[in-house]
């Protein structure tokens, strides 16, 4: 079969923009986006879903990839897939701002390593709400559902149609802020708790001025930070599993799916 070169080229941008909508999607999502995991299991993920996926897509459009138009194309493609993935990282930042908050709150600020994702020091309490997440995250099968929901776009936002515009970026901006809002709320009544505690161990060291209070506080403060993270982490996931939800409306609407 002899294919002229309109013809190979059409269907070479029949696979590469879904590709790059795609892989783009694996750069920011969450867990799959961590400097752990190599960038070439991500791109081989990205080319056998976009394999699996093609003979399902609708007609691409007659554009010139190598042009002028199709670079427009290539960068729409890439900040759909970006855009998706960003916006349930922030939701996964509600862990990580929370567990810094309590962190600080318990005097563990200091003991701190280096976070896959952002590649900055985070305390260990905040790693250890993150991993939680993620494993939540995972358990949901809401890396498939995302990869679904990215299949179905094809059909309801194709290729070359109007992208993501000013609203929509304004819209996730917007409901960024409410994130970070919520992730304060989540932490709030363990550094209320271990604020009072501050303050009590402060009164107790103007009353008794011979009481080792830094021998005392100290170790109490974190007891009390592990006893309050213990019994609140089943409920900070229940949050967490709602923001999810949320967070994957918002994509629905972004991609036009509902």
């Amino acid at each position: 079969m002899n294919l002229t070169e309109n013809e190979l080229l059409g269907y070479l941008a029949g696979f590469i923009w879904p590709f790059f909508r795609i892989s783009s999607m694996f750069i920011t999502i969450p867990v799959f986006s961590v400097n752990a995991l190599p960038a070439r299991v991500r791109v081989i993920a990205s080319l056998l879903i976009t394999l699996v996926i093609y003979p399902t897509l609708p007609a691409m459009p007659a554009i010139d990839m190598f042009g002028y138009q199709g670079f427009l194309v290539t960068i729409q493609q890439v900040a759909l897939g970006a855009t998706a993935g960003f916006i349930l990282q922030m939701v996964f930042s509600i862990m990580l701002f929370a567990g810094q908050a309590i962190a600080y709150s318990m005097g563990l600020g200091f003991a701190s390593m280096v976070d896959p994702v952002s590649g900055v020091q985070v305390p260990v309490v905040a790693q250890l709400f993150v991993i939680s997440g993620s494993l939540l995250f995972l358990a949901v099968d809401g890396h498939l559902l995302l990869i679904e929901m990215l299949a179905q776009s094809f059909h309801t936002l194709p290729v070359a149609a109007a992208g993501i515009g000013k609203a929509d970026l304004w819209r996730v901006a917007l409901w960024g802020g409410t994130i970070f809002a919520d992730g304060l709320l989540l932490a709030m009544p363990v550094m209320a708790a271990l604020l009072f505690v501050n303050i009590s161990f402060g009164v107790a060291s103007k009353a008794a001025p011979q009481l080792q209070i830094f021998g005392v506080g100290f170790p109490a403060t974190i007891m009390l930070g592990m006893v309050l993270i213990w019994v609140g982490l089943p409920t900070l996931l229940e949050v967490f599993a709602d923001m999810l939800h949320q967070g994957f409306a918002l994509v629905n609407e972004l991609l036009r799916l509902q």
